[in-house]
């Protein structure tokens, strides 16, 4: 399309506080630039194309379903936005390298299948689908080349990678094949779907050395009540018994976790319940979110809790978390281990993602 000047605000719809921001962020762009053509595209402008339309700082508004369509930019039309669930790509936006970086972000699936009463990222995302095994082995292996140690495999619901592909490989497979068909040091997986780890993914986290000790779960609450009105796919037991087994057979493994506080109907021994999580599962990297109403969800309907106690609840769980972090921290005071030194030099993480903070390097004695 040539070269042209102009402002993208990619959108994001997780959270009623992450549309605000992406809000936010346009008309800030605009006061800053107030002659530039100013598109919107991401998650929030597919699923609200017009509200973001009507904003005055908004030039044009394009959508999941067609942000890597090239005539979609080069189009005059004011909203491009098709209807996400035809959408069929598979996660095509591999990139070739992240410059200075020595991590590496590879997206393997795209989309979800799952009806989560809490979530609109469906409606922005579209159905699950997923990269082959051989396009992303060659990705890996091209960002090998390009200086990257680490590769981190990402998606919406990475559990669900290979459903949509011939002969349906799981996550395991396409694990196994990267540690197989390339030479990369460390392997990392974004957050997982504790209903769906399969047996092969199970024995590659806890015995392969090259894929890092650090497992992310998506638990979003520790109370089976909750968990049901959720619609969720797994039990407080479950998860209690999964991360028994990550554990007992990798004793050193990190566990994170996303938690919401405040969800829809939860009371105090629901959410106390949650809380004990954050103990039961060892959890030393947790993400909190207070429950965000999202339109059109399911959830959004349910009697809701009120804001303010959400929000201490959300306290609770992050004093909890960061208590249960500083403590994890302190057990690996004196050991040794790996670390990837990260730009500029005086930082990296360890194995089970840990930072660390490094030394200025002494200058060299001529």
């Amino acid at each position: 399309m040539g070269q042209c000047d102009l402002i993208v605000v990619n959108s994001c719809a997780v959270t009623n506080d992450a549309v605000a921001a992406t809000r936010r962020a346009i008309r800030r762009a605009r006061r800053e630039r107030p002659g530039i053509e100013l598109i919107v595209t991401g998650c929030a402008a597919q699923i609200d194309p017009a509200s973001f339309a009507a904003m005055p700082e908004v030039t044009r508004v394009i959508g999941n379903s067609d942000k890597l369509n090239p005539a979609a930019w080069r189009s005059t039309a004011p909203v491009i936005v098709r209807d996400i669930a035809r959408v069929l790509d598979t996660a095509p936006q591999m990139a070739e390298a992240f410059e200075g970086q020595t991590r590496a972000f590879v997206e393997v699936q795209n989309g979800c299948d799952h009806a989560c009463t809490f979530c609109a990222i469906p409606a922005g995302r579209g159905p699950s689908r997923s990269a082959t095994i051989d396009g992303v082995v060659e990705q890996v292996a091209g960002l090998i080349a390009a200086g990257h140690s680490e590769v981190v495999l990402t998606g919406v619901d990475l559990s669900s990678y290979g459903h949509d592909l011939p002969d349906t490989p799981v996550l395991g497979d396409l694990v196994a094949a990267i540690v197989a068909r390339t030479s990369l040091r460390r392997l990392r997986l974004s957050s997982l779907d504790p209903a769906a780890i399969d047996d092969k993914l199970l024995e590659l986290l806890t015995n392969e050395p090259r894929v890092m000790p650090h497992v992310h779960l998506s638990f979003q609450a520790g109370d089976d009540m909750v968990l049901k009105r959720m619609r969720r796919r797994h039990s407080r037991a479950d998860a209690v018994h999964l991360v028994e087994r990550l554990k007992s057979a990798r004793p050193e493994i990190a566990i994170g976790a996303d938690l919401i506080a405040g969800f829809p109907t939860e009371d105090d021994a629901m959410a106390a319940n949650t809380l004990a999580l954050i103990d039961d599962c060892a959890i030393v990297h947790a993400h909190v979110f207070p429950y965000s109403p999202r339109a059109r969800t399911p959830a959004a309907r349910m009697p809701q809790v009120f804001p303010p106690v959400a929000r201490l609840r959300a306290q609770a769980l992050r004093a909890a978390a960061a208590r249960r972090h500083h403590d994890w921290l302190r057990q690996q005071v004196g050991t040794i281990t790996d670390i990837l030194v990260e730009r500029p030099g005086t930082r990296g993480h360890s194995p089970g993602f840990a930072e660390v903070r490094l030394p200025p390097a002494r200058p060299a004695r001529s």
